[in-house]
C-alpha cells in the first residue's frame, strides 16, 4: 500500500510487528533506561476530531476523521491508542466527518457526517451493530438521522437524560452557510428524531465570531448528578483560535426549551504554552476509572490550520459541576501517566550506538536535553538495546520530529534485532516540535536491539518509552 492511502486508510503508525527473538547484545554498550510513569502528550501525531470511549470491558475505543470511510481503533492503552486493533468500516460517501462510537440500550452506533462531494449536501447517518464487541459483528446502515427541515448538519451526538435521547449537532439555518448553530432534538431510537429542531446556542461572542462564517459547532456532553454541560467548539477551526465553550443545563430541565440552556461568556480551554487551536474534544477515564481526562485536536505548530494532531491531558470539576480544563500543558514537559497506564521504560537516543553522519545535538526542548538528527545517508542510524522482563506485546512510543522541506510525511527504518525493517512514519511539523509516533510489536523476554536508520525523507530522534500491553 503506497504511504498516501496507507495514511488516509486511517492505519498511519499502527505496524504490527512479527514475534522477535533475543537477538545480539553487547551490554557493555546498552544504554539504560528509566522507569518512568508520564509521557508526552501526543498521542496521534496527526488527525482531528477525536472520540475516545471506555467501555465496560475495559478498552478504549476510538475514532477520528479519516476521510471517506470510518476507522475504529480499540486498545487497554489510553496514550497507546495509535497502536490498537483497528477496523475499517465503508460508508459509501464523500468527506466523512468526526464519527462517534456510542454504546446505546446494548447495541453499538456510529453517527458521522457524509456528503456527495458537496459540502453544502452535509448530512448526518447512523450505523448500527448489535455485537458485543464492535470490531466484530456487521455494520448496519440505519440510513440518515434529521429533523423535518433536513437542513446542513455535521457533528451530531447523544445526551441521554431521564431514560430519553437527545440528538444534538451542529446545522445551518437556512440553506447557506452563514452560521453554525447548535441544535437538540428528540429522539424515539437511536437513529430517528421525532421532534422539530431547536436551537440551543449560536455564534455571538467576540471569540465566537472572530472568523466567518461563524461557527458553533462540535457538541459533547459531560454530565455530573443532575447537570449538564455541553462543550463545544467555535471560531474558525482553520484558525489559531479555535477553542472551547460551554453550555450548561439540568437533567430536570425541558431540554427542549432554549431557556433551559446557559451559555458561558468567556472560552473554557484556548490556545496556551505553545499549543494552537484546541478544539472539538472528547471525555474519557484513565484505565481505573479514577481520573477524567480530555481528549483534544491541535494546530500541529503555529498557523498550521488544518494539519492537527491529537492530544490528551487530565481536567478535574469546579465547585458547580461544570468541567476545569485549565490550560492546554505544555508539549516539552512530561504529564502524569493516567491512572492505571502502565509503567514504561524510557530510552534517551543520545544514549544509543550511532553510525553514519547521525550525531547527537543538544537542544532545551529534548527529552533529557539532547537528541539524535542528521541521519541522512543509507549507512546512518541510531541504535537502542532494550531488555524486557516478559514475553508480550509492546508498544514502542516515540518522540519524533520532521521539518524536511515540502512539508511531507518522512519515515525511518526500524528494524528490531536485524530483522526486516518497516516504516515508521514521522509527520512534518517543524525541526524541535516534537511529535509520537508508534509501534506494537510481539518480543520474548530478554534483550533485543532496536534500529532507526534513513528512510524517506528526513526524521530525527528524542527517544522512545516501551511497555507491555498484553501476552
Amino acid at each position: 500500500m503506497n504511504k498516501r492511502n496507507w495514511i488516509k486508510g486511517g492505519l498511519a503508525l499502527m505496524l504490527l510487528g512479527s514475534t522477535l527473538t533475543g537477538g545480539s547484545f553487547d551490554s557493555a554498550t546498552a544504554a539504560s533506561s528509566q522507569k518512568k510513569n508520564d509521557f508526552y502528550n501526543v498521542i496521534m501525531q496527526d488527525g482531528a476530531d477525536p472520540f475516545m470511549y471506555r467501555h465496560a470491558d475495559g478498552y478504549y475505543y476510538y475514532t477520528k476523521t479519516t476521510g471517506g470511510n470510518v476507522t475504529l481503533w480499540k486498545s487497554k492503552s489510553m496514550t497507546g491508542v495509535d497502536a490498537g486493533e483497528t477496523r475499517v468500516i465503508e460508508t459509501g460517501g464523500q468527506n466523512v466527518w468526526a464519527p462517534e462510537l456510542h454504546h446505546i440500550d446494548g447495541a453499538w452506533y456510529i453517527y458521522y457526517a457524509k456528503d456527495d462531494g458537496d459540502n453544502a449536501n452535509h448530512r448526518m447517518y447512523v450505523m448500527e451493530n448489535r455485537s458485543l464487541d464492535p470490531m466484530k459483528g456487521t455494520w448496519t446502515d440505519k440510513g440518515p438521522i434529521a429533523d423535518s427541515t433536513n437542513r446542513w448538519a455535521i457533528d451530531g451526538t447523544v445526551l441521554k437524560a431521564r431514560g430519553e435521547l437527545y440528538f444534538i449537532w451542529s446545522g445551518w439555518e437556512g440553506a447557506e452557510n452563514v452560521s453554525q448553530v447548535l441544535y437538540i432534538a428528540h429522539m424515539s431510537n437511536p437513529w430517528t428524531i421525532d421532534s422539530p429542531r431547536v436551537e440551543i446556542a449560536r455564534p455571538e461572542h467576540s471569540w465566537e465570531t472572530n472568523h466567518t462564517p461563524y461557527v458553533n459547532e462540535g457538541p459533547q456532553v459531560l454530565t455530573k448528578g443532575n447537570d449538564i454541560s455541553v462543550v463545544y467548539s467555535a471560531s474558525g477551526s482553520w484558525t489559531d483560535d479555535y477553542s472551547l465553550g460551554l453550555l450548561t443545563s439540568k437533567k430536570s430541565a425541558d431540554l427542549l426549551d432554549p431557556a433551559s440552556w446557559t451559555k458561558r461568556p468567556d472560552q473554557v480551554f484556548k490556545s496556551g504554552n505553545g499549543v494552537y487551536g484546541p478544539g472539538h474534544a472528547s471525555f474519557t477515564q484513565s484505565p481505573d476509572g479514577r481520573e477524567d481526562w480530555i481528549v483534544y485536536h491541535a494546530a500541529k505548530r503555529q498557523g498550521s490550520g488544518w494539519d492537527r494532531e491529537i492530544r490528551a491531558q487530565r481536567f478535574t470539576w469546579n465547585a458547580d459541576k461544570t468541567p476545569n480544563f485549565g490550560e492546554p500543558v505544555d508539549p516539552n514537559k512530561p504529564i502524569e501517566l493516567p491512572s492505571g497506564e502502565p509503567e514504561r521504560d524510557r530510552y534517551e537516543a543520545e544514549n544509543g550506538r550511532l553510525a553514519g553522519t547521525a550525531k547527537v545535538s543538544q537542544h532545551p526542548d529534548s527529552s533529557g536535553g539532547a537528541k539524535v538528527g542528521y541521519i541522512d545517508t543509507p549507512d546512518s542510524y541510531v541504535e537502542i538495546d532494550v531488555d524486557v522482563d516478559k514475553n508480550g506485546t509492546y508498544v514502542l512510543y516515540a518522540r519524533t520530529g520532521n521539518g524536511t522541506a515540502g512539508g511531507g510525511w518522512s519515515t525511518l527504518k526500524l528494524s528490531v534485532d536485524g530483522g526486516e525493517p518497516s516504516n515508521f512514519y514521522v509527520t512534518n511539523q517543524g525541526w524541535d516540535n516534537w511529535g509520537t509516533s508508534t509501534q506494537k510489536m510481539s518480543l520474548t523476554k530478554g534483550k533485543h536491539t532496536i534500529r532507526f536508520s534513513k528512510g524517506d525523507g528526513y526524521a530525527e530522534l528524542d527517544g522512545f518509552d516501551l511497555f507491555r500491553i498484553g501476552k
